[in-house]
This record gives structure tokens, C-alpha cells and sequence, in this order.
């Protein structure tokens, strides 16, 4: 059984460039695969691998200048989902876009999963959800709003576009694993929303924690590794990736005319020109003739 572990920590990183080779190794030498970003704000990312080899990672981690207190979000998966281990330098751990915002100086009220149900439920409360269009479609929570936003970095304007929709309101955000709620809520805090809340540990933690039969999760969660998608209980979803546009297809979308696995879909068709189809018809034998033969493909994306 392979070991996912979710994890992100805003803290002061004054050369995080000094601190990737050592991380790189530590999770080569681990067995580990996945993505880890590191910028000045700190770290995010999600990895895989054995008990032993998380846990080495996370030790790893833990040494880091802030991190000793990190907390990380652990699910299962049959199969390794990752194909190689990444460790990126970037400006932003998640990019919104807002060089004012700074979730270390404040945030909004953590609401932890079994207290969530009660808060969206009040009639004084909004929810929005702050993930991207591609992730919603396929889950949310019940009566949330939907800001239909291409990347996080578009929700301070949708924000300032119908903030006077939400006048009076109590706000409660959530998102995957909590690190883009860490942003979004010191932004509306910033924006003189008074009253500003998020879900504790994202989608992830709810789905561990609350039962089935008492969630107000409609859907699957969209989760950044080749599971695609996990649902209560963390359990894997029936979702697979178009390898094309990146985003989500349900059996259904795999059973339209125009999906072709590996290279399109009906929400990128006239999206690509041919010769780019014939790149990712190209990448896709690559991956499975890689598949077959047990190596790791360094799939770009």
C-alpha cells in the first residue's frame, strides 16, 4: 500500500533555493515521488511512497527552518501515482497573485470538519468554494457558491466583483487541503470582511473524518495525483485525466464520441491544433509502453 501525504507550511524561507538539493535527495533516497514547491513563503506539495520512506521525508521536513510543527493530510493509494519526485522553486506556494497578502500575519477562524456541517448550514453564512472550475464540476458542498474561476489567482477580482452580493454575511471558505484558504481568507480580511472562515484541513480532512451519511459533500474532491479524484473515506474515485487539457472525466465524459484516451476530450476539443494532438498521442504510447515495461515515465506535467 502506498502512503500520499499532503503537506504545506507558510514560513520564512530567505534562500529556499539552498534548501532544494538537499530535499531532492532526501526523497530520492526515500523512494519518494511527487511534487514539493518551495518559494520565500515556505512549502506545499503532496508525495508518496512506503511508511518508512514518508515518514524519512517528513522528518526531513520537519528539520526545515518553521516546519517543525507542520501538519500533513495522509490518504492511501494502490498504485504509486506519481512517476518521478519534483522539487520546484516558485514565488508562491499557491499562486494568487497578491504580493499584500500574508497568511502568517492573520487568517480567518478555523472551523474543524465536525463542526463544518453546523456553520454552512446558517442562514448568516455564504460558502465559496475557492477552487478552480475544472475541480468543482466534478464535487462541492452543498449550496456553495461557485466563483468559476480558471486559476486561484482570478479570485481577488471575482471577489471585488460581487463582494456586494455577500454584504453582511459571514463567510465560509473552503478548499483541497486548506493552503489556498490560508491566502483567501487573510485577502478578505484585508478587504474588511468582517467575519471570515475556513474549513480546517480542506476537503481531504472532512472526507476522513465526517461519515457518509452525515456529509453535505456532493461529488468527488479533485486531488493533484494520477488518482484524479477521492471520495468519503478517501476511498479513490471512478475519474481518470485527460492527458490533453489536464482535467477531470468521469466514466460518462469517457464514453462520449469525442474523448480519445490520451490526447482529447469534449472540453478541449478546439482547444489543440492536430500536430499538438499528435504530440500527446505520442507521450501517451511512451506511457504506456513505460507502464508495461515498470519504469516511471517523466510525464512534463
Amino acid at each position: 500500500m502506498i502512503i500520499v501525504a499532503a503537506l504545506y507550511q507558510f514560513t520564512p524561507f530567505p534562500d529556499p533555493a539552498a534548501l532544494r538539493g538537499p530535499l531532492l535527495a532526501a526523497c530520492e533516497a526515500a523512494g519518494v515521488r511527487g511534487t514539493l514547491l518551495l518559494a520565500r513563503e515556505g512549502i506545499n506539495g503532496t508525495i508518496a511512497g512506503s511508511r518508512d520512506g514518508i515518514d524519512a521525508v517528513l522528518a526531513h521536513v520537519r528539520a526545515l527552518p518553521g516546519c517543525a510543527g507542520i501538519e500533513w493530510k495522509e490518504s492511501r493509494a494502490e498504485v504509486m501515482p506519481f512517476g518521478r519526485m519534483k522539487v520546484r522553486l516558485k514565488r508562491e506556494i499557491v499562486t494568487m497573485g497578491q504580493p499584500d497578502v500574508d497568511p502568517r500575519a492573520r487568517v480567518g477562524n478555523y472551523v474543524a470538519p465536525g463542526d463544518w456541517n453546523a456553520l454552512i448550514a446558517a442562514p448568516d453564512v455564504v460558502v465559496i468554494d475557492t477552487r478552480n472550475d475544472y475541480e468543482v464540476a466534478i464535487g462541492t458542498f452543498e449550496g456553495a457558491v461557485d466563483p468559476g474561476i480558471r486559476t486561484f489567482r482570478d479570485f481577488p477580482d471575482w471577489w471585488r466583483t460581487h463582494a456586494a452580493e455577500f454584504e453582511g454575511k459571514r463567510v465560509a471558505m473552503f478548499c483541497t487541503g486548506g493552503i489556498r484558504c490560508e491566502k483567501s481568507t487573510n485577502f478578505l480580511l484585508g478587504e474588511g470582511v468582517a467575519d471570515v472562515f475556513h474549513l480546517k484541513g480542506g476537503i481531504l480532512k472532512y472526507l476522513e473524518e465526517v461519515p457518509k451519511a452525515e456529509s453535505l459533500w456532493n461529488g468527488a474532491c479533485f486531488v493533484f495525483d494520477q488518482r484524479v479524484s477521492v471520495t468519503h473515506g478517501l476511498a479513490p474515485g471512478d475519474h481518470a485525466m485527460c492527458y490533453a487539457c489536464r482535467r477531470p472525466l468521469s466514466p460518462e465524459d469517457r464514453a462520449r464520441p469525442d474523448y480519445e484516451e490520451g490526447a482529447a476530450c469534449h472540453q478541449c476539443a478546439g482547444e489543440y491544433s492536430e500536430a499538438q494532438r499528435d504530440g500527446f498521442r505520442e507521450r501517451h504510447r511512451q506511457m504506456s509502453a513505460a507502464a508495461r515495461a515498470g519504469r516511471a515515465h517523466s510525464d512534463p506535467g
